[in-house]
This record gives C-alpha cells, sequence and structure tokens, in this order.
C-alpha cells in the first residue's frame, strides 16, 4: 500500500520503471564476482534496466567489452570502479566508487588508476591513500561505500563528529558529486547504519543513493560466488577463519525489487537515476591513432617513406641481379608493384605504421638481434620487402599484398615479428626509449577458470579428498580447449564415474558454474602497443607488485578498439639457435664463414636428409606426423617444403588433400586443372588448391575479380556466410562467362573453391616459416654438431627433449663428452675433434651463477681435485648441493683415478671434508694465520693423480650411479641400467627390439619403460601408450583399457619390463609398434623362467665371515617373505614361482672345484635388488642368473 501511494503522489516511479544498479562486481573483478558480461547483458534486457555501471575492484579490464555489448544492445555503459581508501589519519578504509561523468573523468579515472599500479606499486587489495585523490577527481562522482566505510565505521561507532568530519572531506573533493551510499543486502547494523547516515546526509546537505553492491545474477548464485572468494583465498567453505563479507541479496535485483527495498528512502532511488543521467562517457572506438614517427628534419612522412622504400628496392634486385643486366620487364615488375603498394598504402594513411616497423627491425639488426624473415601475410608486401621488414621476395613466390591490405576493405596492417627470444626484451626497451614510456607498454592477459584446474579448485574449497579431486581431474583429456562439457560428451569414464559418486557430482555441478570465469592476469607473449600520445588518454595501466613490467589494463582486441595500435614482438627460439651456430661455425678454425642470406635453396644433401626423415630439430618438421609426411612427400624444391608447412594441419589432412597432393607429385595419380589458365597458379601444388592465394588468384583469372575483391571473397568463404556466399557465386559466374567460360563449368569451379578454401593455408606465411625451416636443415646437414649442440644449449631446461636430442647425436655419429668442470662451459659446445662438450647449465641444481663462478675461476688453471675447487670457488656460489649435483652428473669423474663408478663414490666421501677443510683454510686466510702444519688437506683430495687404492671406498654400484645420474642430468649419459640385465632379457625375450619384424601370434619383448601417456582409440576407448627402449631402438606399445586395468598399479618409468604383444607395422612412423596382451617386472619373469641363481666364488677372495654375510644378503628375499605373480588372458604364469628360485654356488678353492646347492629353504625372490646386492659384494660377473 504504501508503494502504491508513494507512486501515486510521484515521489516514486511507477511499478515497472527503470533503475539502474550502480556498483556491480564483474568477473574481472578477479577476487570476486561470478558475473560474467554477456550473461549481465542478457538479464538485464529481460529485466528492461537502460543503464547499469560496472564497478570492478581497481580496474577497469572489462570496461571496454561491457562499452561495446551495452552499446549493442541499447544500453546506456556507466564507467566506474571500486577503490579501496584509506584515511591513515584516522586508521580506516572506504570502499569508495568512482562514477565516469565525461571525457574528462574517464582521463581522471585512468590516470588515477596508472599511477596507483605503475608508480606507487600497489594492488587491488592494498589501499590506496585518500591524499592521492587530489588532482584526480574532476569529471568523478563518488558513492561512499555505505557501512564499508571511513563514514560508516563513524557512525556506527557513536562518533558522530569523526562523521562529519570525514563527510566535509568527501565534499570537498569531490564538490556536487558526492552521494552517501545505503544498502539493503542484509548485513549486521545495516538499520542502524541507515537511519544515522540520513541524519548526516540531512545535517550535510549531502544526497543519498540506493546500491545493493551487486557481486552475482541471480539469487541462486551465491554459494557459487561464496566458492569463488574461498579459490581466491585459498581457504575452505567451512573454514572459521575466511571473511564471509558477502550475502545471498547481493544479486542483480529488478527495479521493482529495489524499489519496494527502498518504498521508505524514495530519493535514494531517484537519485540513482539521477546520476545515470549525469554520466555521459562517450569514446572514440575502432579508429586507429598511429604514432608518430620520428622523420628526419625538412621531410614529410610521406616522402621520407617513398624514398627510403624505393632505395630499398634498389638494394634487393642489386643482390638479386648483381651487376647484370636484367630483362627490363623483369625489372618492371617489381617497380610497377612497388607503386602501386605505395599508393595503396599512403591513401589508407599507414605510411608511419611501416617505418616503425622498418625501424626497430633495421635497429635489431644493426644491434646483432636475428629477425625472422617474416611470418603471416606481411610477407607478400612488396614495400616490406623493400624495407627489410620480411625477406623473402614476393614475386617470386607469387605472394599477394592485397592478402595483407586490401585496397577495397581499409583494415589496421599487423605486421607479426619474430626475434631471438634472447634479445626480443631489447627491442621492446629500444620502442620504450625512442617513442617514451608513457607512450610504450605490453598487453594485458587474462587467464580462465579451465576444467582441469577448476574441478581441482571447487573439491578442495568444498573440503573433498585430494584423491578425488586428482581422479576427476585425470578424467578430463589434456587437451587445449576443453571443456567440461566435452569432456563429458568424449568420455565414457569420467560420465559414469560422476553417475556413480555424489560428491563428484557435488563438485561437478559447482565447476559448472565457474567454468571459463577470469581468475587472473598475465602478459601477452609478444603484444607491445605504442600510443600517439601519453597511454593513459587511452587506457589504464596495470603492473603486477612482483613485476616491472607495465601492460594496459586492455586486452589486444579492447586496446585496438580504442584506437591502440598493437605491434608484435615475437620470441621464436630457432632464431636463437640458429644464431648460435652460426657464431660458433664463424669463431671456428678452418671453417668457411656462413652467410644465412646467401644459402642456396636448392642444396640436393639437404633435401636427402628431408626425405630420409631426419628433421629432429628440424623447425616446423620435427614431430612425428610431419617425419611420416616428409618420407611421403619426399621433397626436392623449396615449393615442396613451402607446401610441407601448409599441409601438415588437420583440415588437409582429414579432408583427403593431402594424399590427393601426394600421389599427383609422384605420378600415380594424373595431374588435372580445373581450366587451362589456371595451370600457371597451380603447377606448383599439382592442380590441388592448396593456398588462399590460389582461391584469390583463381577469382582474378576467371571470375574478373580484383585482387581486392578476391580476398573478400576468400573471407567470405572462410566464413560461410549464405547470403554472402550466393552473391560472390552469381558474380564468379558471371565474370567467368564474359572471359568466355562455360557457366556449368565456372560454377563448378566455384564449388571447388569453395571446397577447398576451408582448408586453404596462407602461402605468405607458409613460405616465411619454409625458410626458416630450410635454414636449420641447411645447418644440421653441413654443420651437424654445432647445430646440436646450439640446439641443445636452447633445450637445456627440457629435460625430455635433451634426451630425444641425445639420442639424435648418437644416430648421427656426433660423440658427446660427458660433463667436466675443466672443459665444459654453460652452454653446450663443439671441441677441435668435433665433439660436443655437454653443457654445465644442463646440469639440474647448477644455476648460471655457480656456473660463471667455475668458469671464472677456471680462467687461473685447470681444477686439480675437489679440495681446489672448493678452495677457489666461492662457497655461497658452491654450496653442498651444487657440489652433490656436479658429482652426480660425472663433471667431477676427472679428478680422481679409476673406474666411473670408484670415481663418483670417492668424490662423494672426499665432499665434505674438503668443504669442511676450505672453509677451515679460508678462515685462516681472514685472520691472517697460516695452519702451524701447513694447508690442511683432507685425505686423498690434494692430489688428481692418486692411486685409486689411496682410499678405502666402496664403488658406486652401476645402477646406483646411473640413478643419480638421471637426477642430476635428466638423463642416462655413462650407461643404461638395461646393459645389466641384456644377458637375462637375450634368454627371456624374442630378441633386440631392433630386430622385431611383424609376425603372427605374440611375443615376449623387454626394456626399460621410458616414458607412459594416454591417447583415445576412434571409439572413445583409454589407450595408454608404453615407450620400450633396450638401447638398440625404442618401440612404442598400445595397452587397451582391459589390460591397462589389470596393469597398471605395476608401471613405472624408469623399470624394466617383459611384455607379451603383437606386433605389426606403424604406418606412421615406418617402424613397428606393439599390442600388448600382458605386462610383468624382470623379477616377476625371474620367478616364471628362472631356474637358479649362480655365484662363482673363489675362496682366496672372501671375507671369514663369507657364509654369514651371505645368509644376511639373502634373508630378506627368502620364499618364506613374498614373491610375485604373472598373469595373463586370466591364467595364473608362476612358472617355478612356487618354489621359488634356487641359489647355487660354483666354489673354487686352490686344489678343488665344486658346485653347491643351497637348500630349498634358501629359495629366492629373484628381485632386481638381491641381484644387485649379490653383484655388489661379489662382483658383477659372479653373479647369474641361470634360465
Amino acid at each position: 500500500m504504501l508503494k502504491e501511494k508513494i507512486g501515486k503522489e510521484g515521489f516514486l516511479p511507477r511499478e515497472g520503471s527503470p533503475f539502474p544498479h550502480l556498483r556491480v562486481h564483474t568477473e574481472f573483478s578477479i577476487t570476486d564476482s561470478t558475473v560474467a558480461i554477456e550473461p549481465l547483458m542478457r538479464q538485464l534486457l529481460a529485466q528492461k534496466m537502460p543503464s547499469v555501471a560496472i564497478t570492478d575492484i581497481a580496474n577497469l579490464f572489462g570496461f571496454i567489452k561491457f562499452y561495446k555489448a551495452a552499446l549493442a544492445n541499447g544500453i546506456k555503459p556507466l564507467c566506474g570502479a571500486e577503490l579501496l581508501v584509506a584515511d591513515k589519519k584516522n586508521g580506516v578504509t572506504t570502499k569508495l566508487v568512482l562514477l565516469v561523468k565525461n571525457k574528462t573523468g574517464y582521463q581522471s579515472l585512468t590516470r588515477l588508476l596508472s599511477e596507483f599500479y605503475v608508480s606507487d606499486r600497489g594492488a587491488a587489495s592494498v589501499p590506496i591513500d585518500q591524499n592521492k585523490l587530489n588532482g584526480h577527481t574532476d569529471g568523478l562522482i563518488a558513492l561512499s561505500g555505505a557501512q564499508q566505510s571511513d563514514i560508516g565505521a563513524a557512525l556506527l561507532g557513536g562518533e558522530k563528529k569523526a562523521a562529519e568530519d570525514a563527510l566535509a572531506r568527501w565534499m570537498d573533493l569531490f564538490p556536487q558529486s558526492f552521494y552517501l551510499e545505503v544498502q539493503r543486502v542484509g548485513r549486521p547494523r545495516e538499520a542502524e547504519y541507515i537511519s544515522r547516515v540520513i541524519e548526516l546526509a540531512a545535517k550535510g546537505s549531502c544526497p543519498i543513493v540506493a546500491t545493493n553492491d551487486v557481486r552475482f545474477l541471480n539469487h541462486i548464485d551465491f554459494e557459487a560466488h561464496e566458492v569463488r572468494v574461498c579459490i581466491n583465498e585459498k581457504r575452505t567453505l567451512d573454514d572459521p577463519r575466511r571473511k564471509r563479507e558477502n550475502t545471498d541479496q547481493q544479486y542483480l535485483k529488478t527495479a521493482d525489487e529495489m524499489f519496494e527495498l527502498f518504498a521508505d528512502l524514495p530519493e535514494a532511488l531517484i537519485n540513482a537515476s539521477e546520476i545515470a543521467k549525469r554520466c555521459n562517457l562517450l569514446l572514440d572506438i575502432g579508429t586507429p591513432k598511429l604514432p608518430n614517427y620520428p622523420v628526419p628534419d625538412g621531410k614529410t612522412l610521406e616522402d621520407h617513406f617513398v624514398e627510403v622504400s624505393k632505395l630499398g628496392l634498389e638494394e634487393r634486385l642489386l643482390c638479386l641481379y648483381g651487376d647484370s643486366e636484367p630483362e627490363s620487364n623483369e625489372m618492371k615488375l617489381y617497380w610497377d608493384r612497388l607503386d602501386f603498394e605505395l599508393g595503396v598504402i599512403k591513401d589508407m594513411g599507414f605510411t608511419g605504421y611501416f617505418l616503425i616497423v622498418m625501424e626497430f627491425i633495421q635497429w635489431s639488426r644493426d644491434n646483432g638481434i636475428p629477425v625472422g624473415p617474416g611470418r603471416g601475410s606481411g610477407a607478400g608486401s612488396m614495400v616490406a620487402y623493400a624495407l627489410k621488414i620480411t625477406d623473402l621476395d614476393p614475386l617470386k613466390y607469387d605472394l599477394l599484398f592485397e592478402r595483407f591490405l586490401n585496397p577495397e576493405r581499409i583494415s589496421m596492417p599487423d605486421f607479426d615479428v619474430d626475434f631471438c627470444i634472447e634479445g626480443r626484451d631489447r627491442v621492446i626497451q629500444h620502442v620504450s626509449d625512442l617513442y617514451g614510456k608513457e607512450s610504450v607498454a605490453q598487453i594485458i592477459t587474462f587467464g580462465t577458470m579451465a576444467a582441469k584446474a577448476v574441478v581441482r579448485d571447487v573439491a578442495r574449497v568444498q573440503g573433498h579428498p585430494y584423491a578425488l579431486a586428482d581422479k576427476l581431474s585425470k578424467l578430463i583429456p589434456f587437451v587445449p580447449g576443453m571443456t567440461l562439457q566435452k569432456a563429458l560428451d568424449s568420455t565414457p569414464e569420467l560420465r559414469q564415474f560422476i553417475e556413480e559418486d555424489l560428491d563428484a557430482q557435488e563438485i561437478m555441478e559447482m565447476a559448472f558454474a565457474l567454468e571459463g570465469l577470469t581468475r587472473n592476469v598475465g602478459k601477452h607473449a609478444g603484444g607491445v602497443v605504442i600510443a600517439q600520445t601519453k597511454l593513459t588518454d587511452f587506457s589504464p595501466l596495470y603492473c603486477d607488485p612482483n613485476s616491472e613490467s607495465v601492460v594496459t589494463q586492455f586486452d589486444k582486441d579492447d586496446a585496438e578498439t580504442v584506437g591502440l595500435v598493437k605491434f608484435d614482438f615475437l620470441g621464436l627460439r630457432t632464431l636463437t639457435i640458429i644464431d648460435n651456430t652460426l657464431k660458433m661455425i664463424n669463431s671456428s678454425k678452418g671453417e668457411p664463414r656462413v652467410i644465412l642470406e646467401n644459402l642456396p635453396l636448392d642444396d640436393a644433401r639437404v633435401y636427402e636428409l628431408l626425405q630420409r626423415g631426419e628433421t629432429t630439430a628440424v623447425f616446423q618438421l620435427e614431430s612425428r606426423g610431419m617425419k611420416d609426411l616428409i618420407k611421403r612427400q619426399m621433397p626436392n624444391c623449396f615449393a615442396d617444403v613451402i607446401a610441407l608447412v601448409a599441409l601438415f594441419r588437420p583440415g588437409p589432412l582429414e579432408s583427403g588433400m593431402v594424399d590427393d597432393f601426394i600421389d599427383r607429385k609422384h605420378g600415380r595419380t594424373q595431374v588435372v586443372f580445373p581450366h587451362p589458365e589456371l595451370e600457371p597458379v597451380l603447377a606448383d601444388t599439382y592442380g590441388v588448391i592448396l593456398y588462399q592465394e590460389q582461391v584469390m588468384k583463381i577469382a582474378q583469372v576467371l571470375g574478373n575479380y580484383t585482387l581486392g575483391a578476391a580476398d573478400i571473397l576468400r573471407k567470405a568463404m572462410g566464413k560461410k556466410d549464405p547470403e554472402e556466399m550466393a552473391r560472390q557465386r552469381s558474380l564468379f559466374t558471371e565474370g567467368a562467362v564474359k572471359r568466355g567460360v562455360d557457366k556449368k563449368l565456372a560454377e563448378s569451379i566455384f564449388d571447388l573453391m569453395e571446397h577447398f578454401a576451408g582448408y586453404g593455408f596462407n602461402k605468405s606465411h607458409s613460405a616465411a616459416y619454409a625458410l626458416v625451416s630450410y635454414q636449420t636443415a641447411w645447418l644440421k646437414t653441413h654443420y651437424p654438431a654445432y647445430f646440436m649442440a646450439a640446439v641443445l644449449s636452447a633445450e637445456m631446461q627440457n629435460t625430455d627433449k635433451i634426451v630425444t636430442l641425445i639420442d639424435e647425436c648418437n644416430a648421427l655419429g656426433i660423440a658427446i663428452i660427458p660433463p667436466d668442470v675443466n672443459l665444459g662451459e654453460f652452454l653446450f659446445t663443439v671441441n677441435e675433434e668435433g665433439e660436443i662438450v655437454y653443457g654445465l647449465g644442463a646440469i639440474r641444481g647448477l644455476g648460471e651463477g655457480p656456473v660463471n663462478a667455475i668458469l671464472d675461476s677456471r680462467s687461473q688453471g685447470p681444477y686439480a681435485s675437489m679440495l681446489d675447487i672448493c678452495l677457489r670457488v666461492d662457497s655461497q656460489q658452491l654450496n653442498r648441493r651444487t657440489l652433490e649435483a656436479l658429482v652426480n652428473a660425472g663433471a667431477l669423474d676427472n679428478l680422481v683415478e679409476g673406474s666411473v663408478d670408484y670415481s663418483r663414490a670417492a668424490l662423494a666421501d672426499l665432499l665434505p671434508k674438503a668443504m669442511q677443510a676450505a672453509a677451515q683454510e679460508n678462515r685462516n686466510l681472514a685472520s691472517g694465520v697460516r695452519d702451524l702444519f701447513g694447508e690442511i688437506v683432507p685425505e686423498g683430495t690434494s692430489n688428481c693423480e692418486q692411486a685409486t687404492d689411496h682410499l678405502d671406498i666402496k664403488e658406486w654400484d652401476e645402477q646406483a650411479r646411473l640413478r643419480a645420474e638421471k637426477d642430476a642430468l635428466g638423463l642416462y649419459l655413462s650407461g643404461h641400467p638395461i646393459d645389466a640385465f641384456l644377458p637375462e632379457l637375450r634368454v627371456i625375450t624374442a630378441g633386440r627390439l631392433k630386430d622385431l619384424r611383424p609376425d603372427r601370434g605374440t611375443k615376449f619383448i623387454g626394456g626399460l619403460l621410458t616414458s607412459l601417456r594416454t591417447g583415445r582409440s576412434k571409439s572413445g576407448e583409454t589407450i595408454t601408450f608404453l615407450t620400450i627402449d633396450d638401447r638398440s631402438a625404442r618401440v612404442e606399445i598400445s595397452l587397451f583399457s582391459k589390460e591397462h586395468e589389470l596393469f597398471r598399479d605395476q608401471l613405472r618409468v624408469d623399470e624394466i619390463f617383459i611384455i607379451e604383444c603383437s606386433i605389426s607395422i606403424d604406418e606412421r612412423s615406418g617402424g613397428v609398434k606393439g599390442r600388448a596382451k600382458a605386462v610383468m617386472t624382470l623379477s616377476e619373469a625371474r620367478c616364471s623362467r628362472a631356474n637358479r641363481i649362480l655365484l662363482h666364488l673363489d675362496e682366496s677372495e672372501l671375507k671369514p665371515n663369507f657364509c654369514d654375510d651371505l645368509a644376511e644378503t639373502l634373508e630378506p628375499y627368502r620364499l618364506q617373505r613374498a614373491f610375485g605373480t604373472f598373469q595373463t588372458d586370466s591364467k595364473q604364469r608362476s612358472g617355478n614361482a612356487e618354489e621359488g628360485c634356487r641359489v647355487a654356488v660354483n666354489y673354487l678353492r686352490e686344489a678343488s672345484k665344486g658346485c653347491i646347492m643351497l637348500g630349498h629353504e634358501w629359495s629366492v625372490l629373484p628381485s632386481d635388488d638381491l641381484i644387485q646386492n649379490l653383484r655388489r659384494n661379489y662382483g658383477h660377473e659372479n653373479v647369474l642368473v641361470e634360465y
């Protein structure tokens, strides 16, 4: 009744009248809110709300997305942010909302936020000093923060005078633009606060305004919001320590709900609408504002652009033709193309863009930073080629300018530039110095709650066991772009598990509610914006408290929307590899200097290497699938390499295009052109439409299109808009008929173009990357050691990659010198014998600091001993952990005489003594006192030439040494765990892996399990792929779900397994592959098959208590304790398992010998540990397992 009465009297809008929410957090607040922009728009439209403000915590991350979406939906967007403001004098904070009235207010807010992050190194949770607001309030409206403010705290604390003083300060800061906020969301003491704030408002003549502090869209979303908050706070829902600042009333209430809630405060509702009316921000969006390129004095931008372009083309032509006089028509093609492009670029107003890119690329080359030959459609520009932005001749490779910059549809050009990954940051710094730090920044990115991670997060917050979260997460396929719905649709095991487990259902229900929400911010891999003026004229800035990098608060799309121009500075590791290879080659004695730009593109040896599929470490060509494609395609010219890059994509591979291309190339299928005039267009690809540029050329040649119109056709085919495609079909057919082409043929050619356009690739990009591919293949062909050393250096932190590369070096016959403190550098190097010396930087736990300290000290002379190292290298750089890593890696082996196992055992024993002695020596030197007995030298450390029997040390056994080596290096270098077991494997298995051939039935194979990965069959069944290595070869074995369930618990990487499997040809690699029926450990195989363990013992070498020692060694493995069994096809394969393995001793005395079989009670489980212990005690060659 009250609401109806007030409405009739005109104090309140009538029922159904609009209400604007002025305090709304979206997902871009990061720490709270489940409100996403698109659902917000739908709800606003449904509630008929004409305007709304988003006020995220101390940022405008989502504002441009919101601004565009709101305008598109006919909703007035209000710009704002919530700031935590501190009154340091009184020790209170205020959650202040700032709303933008106009462009002046927008710039005030962007500058305030930028200064907060960049200058003050603030964070969203850190309060900003109230004094910092001075000078940043023009054009802004402020809302007080209701109870969560200095005024609210004073009022509820009974400090009326403090509240009045605080209000006066705020009203001075925001004249005619400060509002006291009232909320009714169910927080404690709300009614008390409202009654007092109304009194304060009347006394201070300050308007009040109603808000709802929105955090989620609907009442039922409260729990999801609280889970989101807990994820950020790393708390569980039931944690008594967690903050509970929000209530279930903070949803996007309808206008009627707000009218009902504040029926007694009509002016608070009216003021909300008045504020919305006062906020009128109009942004100039979609118009790029190019930075100002520094033009030489006395020249205009356009004149300078034309001049440097023509000079650049003259230099290019001189390189192409030298002093010879080319055909005048040929030269004219280059100059005509240049003049055409110059005209288009000038007409579009993009001259400055080209000059800016030209400048930083030239600076990079002048400063020794490698730059790629180009990427993307920019390689099709003659101007770019002339300005040395790209290094591919667009005429030679039929690359089209219109694919990059269409004269008939103005759009911003976009050069993606690859730099050496180690020099990229220097280039960005140069640009910042040239154009001013206030005008250059990198671009922000937003991470989201992805499928696997959100499941783990939700389970943790809900208090579920880790094992449950782990199982759920692992059932979600690890595929880019995977969502929870896709996982449910493609993974029957996941769906079944959820259906059978109520806790899993609870987790998934909440995970669905949170999936995809923004959870953190990052930095774009290569995007940099350069502003025409100050960046803050366009976008607020952000700086992570733990980083020095300044980024825009708008992502790349939004930054371009507000007029900022983006440049991509991409880091390409391959350029670093090429550069390091060339430096090593060109600095070595006796090698001719290699100039990358002068490499011949028709080197027969390079194509032979490609045809053999030896493309490990070759850019873009090293994957298993690509190697298979190369062997089928057999490239013999550069055009084939360009085609390879374009063909190896899902579309061509799945559509049959690849097979057709290869069959035509090798003459198995006749090369047919759709029309005789298309032969020049399609000849390089044997009549197959492979490139987008070919689609454009066909439209030009047959359909009478300009290349600009042809580019529009290409885009239309990609988008598959039926209405536009019908229009284009009509245009093409009409144009072709006018040229005398039969209408039906024209329509069929259009159908062909439309079909292949979906798979067509950008030839400019393919050609540019093919050039880098060829360059790496050339270096690998002619300088394999230098090239592989550079690749190994680039991949030092990627252990899996290092293993593959070391295998490749072995296959190429390149010797690898193990780590050595007296030979190695930080990176992998090549010695005078052409061997690769292992890089010390690749030792785990040995960073750049310790290695540099070792190298600096080594410059005074080689190290002689462990003590010598400890004395000469600062102990802060070379501590116990780093010394242990050096020992385990074998880097100190040459400091002690003897076998490798003795050396490492001795070094491990000497290490603490040497460190102690060095510390004492350094203390003596520091105090000026020498030890009375001279230098302190622990036994065995002073001389690297010492005899191996000088120290009474037990050698490491081979397996222990290899385990320690793998811990230090990530791989086995001095041996292989399987070597000791090869005699056994010869008996148990069908032979070495390299000799495997397809056969009917099953056979037993053995090897070290080096890796596990999972995949799916065409029917959706989970498959586990095991890679088995016996040092002669590696074979991949598939284990289907039935067998995987039987054997998964025993599958452990770096253990030896015996596998019963069928062998077939691997069509992908050309080698063999297996399908497992059963899997067993080597110990289980011995139980099944071994007859006895035989010890060869000589009385003269035995200790007096030999029998006790032998009994003590055998005791833990006696049959009564445990033994394993092996299952295959649900049958027990135990062999002699029930009786165990007998132990026999071949005993040799001075005058006699005999064989002693121990009793059945001494039958043992022949595990690896037992065999190793026996070999450690009695010698490797004296312990045999007989079958």
